[in-house]
């Protein structure tokens, strides 16, 4: 009879704890829902991408072209090490979302490829079996604790965002980004400032690199690119909240938060 009891009360708990899962879940998929999420200032970010398009097609899309001509070995160990680096944020913020086995792996990721992939450059982790991992940034957690996105924004040179996202970075700059405390905060022996922007650079290079023809497709299938993009960025950044492998229209779902919000 006890166990009866007991057995009951466990599937009760877990029922409610799934139930409450399933809540929260749902909650936060309405709360950045890209329908629900205004376009407060949409004047203002519309003439910053304007300016941001100017800035891409005379800048940024010629570098990217250049930096296509490097072997493609080259471009893999790069893109290996920049995702590496990506890791001294990732981790923390598995933390900060309950992901413990998460944080695990991806330790681990980053101590093998560090050390055996020499900095990266090789995804050693990956040919040994360890399974690719989920890219995490504090906007991701707030949102996770519940904060809602605000109102969408569209940021000098760096571009979609939101008021939360765009908040969530300044917490990179107050100790949340272990290579930024390493190199521009703390200005080690071994790192330079020059060593964190130069990677920063790197980083949005290789993300405009990879997706030079979806861009030109999405711009010229377009009726309007700015609400295209928009609407993109925030279809992929719900998803990433949600951890959720659905495919949605976006060109290159893996490589669209490249640029840190």
């Amino acid at each position: 009879m006890f166990n009866k009891i007991f057995i009951t009360l466990i599937f009760l708990t877990i029922s409610s704890w799934a139930n409450l899962a399933n809540a929260n879940n749902e909650k936060i998929m309405k709360a950045n829902d890209p329908a629900n999420i205004k376009d407060c200032h949409e004047k203002l970010n519309r003439f910053t991408f304007a300016i941001n398009k100017k800035l891409d097609d005379i800048i940024f899309e010629p570098v990217a072209k250049t930096y296509r001509v490097l072997p493609s070995p080259i471009r893999n160990g790069v893109s290996n090490s920049l995702n590496n680096l990506s890791n001294l944020v990732t981790i923390p913020n598995n933390v900060l979302q309950g992901e413990f086995r998460k944080a695990g792996m991806n330790t681990s990721r980053f101590a093998i490829n560090t050390t055996l992939g020499i900095l990266g450059f090789i995804d050693v982790a990956e040919k040994i079996g360890f399974e690719k991992y989920e890219k995490e940034d504090y906007g991701q957690t707030f949102a996770v604790h519940g904060v809602g996105p605000g109102c969408y924004l569209v940021l000098p040179v760096l571009g979609p965002s939101t008021v939360r996202d765009t908040t969530s970075s300044l917490v990179n700059l107050l100790g949340g980004d272990t290579w930024y405390n390493v190199t521009v905060k703390n200005n080690t022996e071994h790192f330079e400032d020059g060593d964190y922007i130069a990677s920063r650079l790197a980083a949005g290079i290789d993300f405009r690199a990879k997706n030079i023809e979806s861009f030109d497709n999405l711009e010229k299938n377009s009726i309007d690119f700015y609400a295209s993009v928009k609407s993109l960025y925030l279809q992929d950044r719900q998803q990433k909240i949600l951890n959720s492998n659905g495919i949605i229209e976006t060109m290159d779902d893996s490589d669209w938060d490249e640029i840190e919000n």
